[in-house]
């Protein structure tokens, strides 16, 4: 259940910031409830698995993981440009969440 938990603080949380660019500012209403409401869900579930798992382990796949959907997004949806240089980092990034989920033996596979 650890996984499901942090899973849907990321969908929470990547839902959250996609609305934030939208907020101007928290001048408009609806974007600004669902970043507020988004975030306030993805941190209540992102605690869940840190009853049972490490912090630093936890943080890293989470923030990994939405750094990872968070620019997918902002290329897609908003039309922003990746360099060579953002998109090695990227794959750092996922490199890094796929060794600490593939050979790591803080986690309890």
């Amino acid at each position: 259940m650890n996984y499901v938990f942090l899973s849907v603080a990321i969908v929470f949380e990547v839902i959250a910031t996609t609305a934030l660019k939208q907020t101007e500012g928290f001048t408009r209403l609806l974007p600004s409830l669902v970043t507020v409401g988004g975030y306030a869900l993805a941190f209540y579930f992102l605690s869940l698995p840190l009853r049972a798992l490490p912090v630093g382990i936890i943080y890293a796949i989470w923030s990994g993981v939405d750094i990872v959907l968070i620019t997918a997004i902002g290329w897609i949806r908003f039309r922003q440009v990746l360099d060579p240089a953002a998109m090695i980092g990227i794959a750092l990034i996922i490199a890094g969440v796929l060794v600490i989920n593939l050979f790591s033996d803080t986690l309890a596979h």
